[in-house]
């Protein structure tokens, strides 16, 4: 079984800033709904997380140096939160990510590296 990361790309801090409580409901229940077709297509959720704002991370730059308060990029779209699945079925967890996209956040799916992969 392989395991990928499903990185949830978009306005993270919208939830927090622009929703109202109805609209973040509705979006939680869509999740809801995302998390019920994971477990019904047979992949298996093995961890993740949802972010908090963007204005609470801490950043370090690339070479080290001092750290900065907030994201690193200046950019409009972050990583909102990210799932870890295990799967033996890539298409159909594609399948399922449509449900989150639908909520306007964009959707990155990627294999992990298997730890055999890597050099001991």
């Amino acid at each position: 079984m392989a395991e990928y990361t499903v990185l949830i790309i978009g306005d993270a801090d919208r939830w927090w800033t622009s929703m109202t409580m109805e609209e973040r409901k509705e979006g939680y229940a869509q999740y809801a709904k995302f998390n019920k077709a994971l477990a019904d297509g047979g992949h298996r959720i093995v961890g993740g997380g949802e972010l908090t704002r963007t204005s609470e991370a801490r950043s370090i730059p690339k070479g080290g140096g001092p750290v900065t308060e907030g994201p690193y990029a200046e950019s409009t779209e972050a990583v909102g939160g990210y799932y870890q699945i295990e799967t033996d079925d890539l298409d159909g967890l594609v399948e399922c990510c449509q449900i989150i996209a639908a909520t306007g956040d964009g959707i990155e799916v990627r294999p992990n590296v298997d730890p055999a992969d890597r050099p001991s």
